[in-house]
């Protein structure tokens, strides 16, 4: 057969398979070609750049954006949720539903949910999710001190049970506050047997669910009474601190930074939550934008699920608003 005659040949069968839709079996059936060979020769049509296949994203998917963003900075995936405008309230409305089916369709049975307590897009993530009835989780960990000030606790225990419900897993609290008094207080409290239970949990994390902060904390977190003051973030920042998981605090390269209030902190640690399976990380808006490029850069992101405004400032380094 000639060059010629073999690729009419694999026109021919590409054109019955991609635009005729006919199945494998019964091109062989009609060519009376072995169906193997009909494999093999669909296989040289794209060989050959007979067959060229392009992806055409619809409105609102940036699929483009998200392969950017996961070369840059080789992570494993990224979701980048549409949002109707950078308002906060908009850009967390966008990822937390974007979280919650992420979670929906990738929870496995016995997975060890670790998730942080004061984080306003884990909860609009778990406030998003419906019950899911296909798979069981072992158990969700609170993994940042969830007592604080009695007119916001609520949040951080809706948060933990409600995920719990939601994937039929028992619910592990940390009762204690994320912020101490004192390194002191921290050590007594760490000697409470159903706080050490709790931290003895996040070893066993399997999927880390995880907000990431600025250094301007959320009104969320400065409620609950959780937070650090502006004297003492500045203190941080001169450390070179950018942002933090749980006020574990980092620097533009991802590097902890290691100040004495590290010693007032109760929470999972960033070598905890970097050695769980896989971490996922919610955030969005542009004061988080140097945060989410400094989480990606130190290894502690798996999954990155945040806004288009945001990924769109994370691939071109920029870190303030678009001029308007």
């Amino acid at each position: 057969m000639s060059r010629a005659d073999e690729l009419r040949l694999i026109t021919r069968i590409a054109q019955m398979y991609y635009l005729d839709a006919m199945k494998q079996s019964d091109i062989s059936d009609k060519l009376h070609i072995p169906q193997a060979r009909i494999s093999r020769l669909l296989k040289r049509a794209i060989d050959e750049n007979i067959v060229r296949i392009s992806i055409t994203p619809p409105p609102g998917v940036f699929a483009d954006l998200e392969a950017e963003i996961r070369d840059r900075f080789g992570i494993e995936e990224v979701i980048v949720a549409e949002s109707i405008s950078e308002r906060e309230e908009a850009v967390l409305a966008a990822i937390g539903d974007a979280a919650a089916h992420f979670l929906e369709t990738t929870i496995a049975d016995d997975e060890v949910i670790g998730i942080s307590s004061w984080s306003s897009s884990l909860l609009r993530m778990v406030d998003a999710i419906t019950p899911i009835k296909r798979v069981q989780a072992s158990k969700v960990v609170q993994t940042f001190g969830g007592m604080g000030s009695p007119t916001m606790q609520s949040h951080a225990q809706h948060l933990v049970t409600r995920l719990a419900q939601l994937t039929s897993a028992k619910p592990q609290f940390l009762p204690a506050p994320g912020v101490t008094g004192s390194p002191e207080s921290r050590r007594v409290l760490l000697d409470d047997p159903f706080v050490k239970e709790t931290m003895a949990c996040f070893s066993q994390v399997t999927l880390a669910l995880v907000g990431i902060g600025s250094m301007t904390p959320s009104k969320m977190l400065v409620n609950s009474g959780n937070a650090f003051s502006r004297e003492e973030l500045d203190e941080l920042a001169e450390h070179g601190a950018v942002g933090d998981m749980g006020l574990r605090f980092f620097d533009a390269r991802g590097a902890p930074v290691i100040t004495p209030l590290n010693d007032r902190v109760i929470s999972m640690t960033l070598d905890e939550i970097k050695a769980s399976r896989r971490v996922v990380a919610v955030a969005g808006g542009l004061r988080k934008v140097p945060a989410i490029r400094a989480a990606m850069a130190g290894g502690y992101v798996d999954v990155l699920i945040t806004d288009h405004f945001t990924a769109e400032r994370l691939v071109s380094g920029e870190n303030s608003p678009a001029p308007t």
